[in-house]
């Protein structure tokens, strides 16, 4: 604890996802969650947890254990960034003779320290604790630039079946408004983490349903001043979400279904990049 605690504030994810919690405890709530090599502030720390801030300005608490205290990882020189759902890590460049060191989500990104001409298969990564590893290129992309709306409703495709994870902010799982997050930040837009605070930003305006095209976000619960789901517009009345309803997975709803008809209470078009 010596050594985390000279380190402050900064520190860097060492788990595939690690959960954060309302409060110090494995019993309390989730409230969002951090990805693998994710660089978060420590903002706080009792009884082997972290008081942690991620790059969206989100808080929770965490297991220390998940943590490694130190410089940012992966910020500068050849950064991989995680196109695949899921990517194995393995020790060699081989899948066949080890298990993988472990398996990373969507968005992850990576420190490349080589890409040998005889293995063109094959990226070395440095890891956060300094283990090397190897993964498969086709698994990352380098330089990746922010989607149109076209791109980003065929990206959103994907994740389909995918399982709902209340607090979920990963491949492993996404509640609502963290999948409406992740698909508004592959169009370069920093859409805040819940859904009540997305449908208020500033960042977005209202639009009416008669005026909905594809890339909305839509926003369902008892009025716009409590919200408690959100999903993205496809176009011909469709949406998709990560939903609990009917079966608890990111899949694609009907707008005029009346199960979503009485809930839809606010719709919104992000202001970045609309046609002036």
């Amino acid at each position: 604890m010596a050594l985390f605690a000279a380190a402050l504030p900064n520190a860097v994810v060492l788990r595939p996802v690690t959960n954060m919690y309302s409060r110090a405890s494995e019993d309390a709530d989730v409230v969002s969650q951090a990805i693998y090599g994710a660089n978060v502030a420590v903002l706080e720390q009792k009884d082997g947890w972290a008081h942690i801030r991620t790059a969206d300005d989100y808080t929770g608490w965490t297991p220390l254990t998940a943590l490694l205290p130190g410089k940012p990882y992966a910020t500068s020189g050849r950064v991989g960034e995680v196109q695949s759902l899921f990517a194995h890590i393995y020790r060699e460049a081989n899948v066949t003779r080890h298990a993988p060191l472990l398996t990373v989500p969507f968005e992850t990104r990576l420190e490349v320290v080589a890409e040998p001409a005889d293995l063109p298969r094959w990226l070395q990564v440095r890891l956060p604790d300094d283990r090397s590893g190897w993964l498969q290129a086709g698994d990352v992309a380098f330089d990746v630039k922010p989607l149109d709306v076209a791109g980003m409703l065929a990206l959103s495709r994907r994740f389909l079946g995918l399982p709902y994870t209340w607090g979920g902010t990963s491949s492993f799982g996404y509640d609502c408004s963290g999948f409406a997050q992740m698909l508004c930040r592959r169009r370069g837009i920093n859409l805040p983490r819940d859904a009540q605070p997305q449908a208020d930003w500033s960042g977005a305006r209202p639009v009416e349903r008669a005026d909905l095209a594809p890339g909305d976000l839509l926003y369902f619960g008892s009025s716009d001043k409590h919200i408690t789901h959100t999903g993205v517009y496809l176009g011909d009345g469709k949406f998709i979400d990560a939903t609990t309803h009917e079966t608890p997975m990111v899949r694609i709803d009907d707008l005029n279904d009346p199960y979503w008809t009485k809930l839809l209470v606010a719709m919104r078009r992000l202001k970045q990049g609309e046609a002036k």
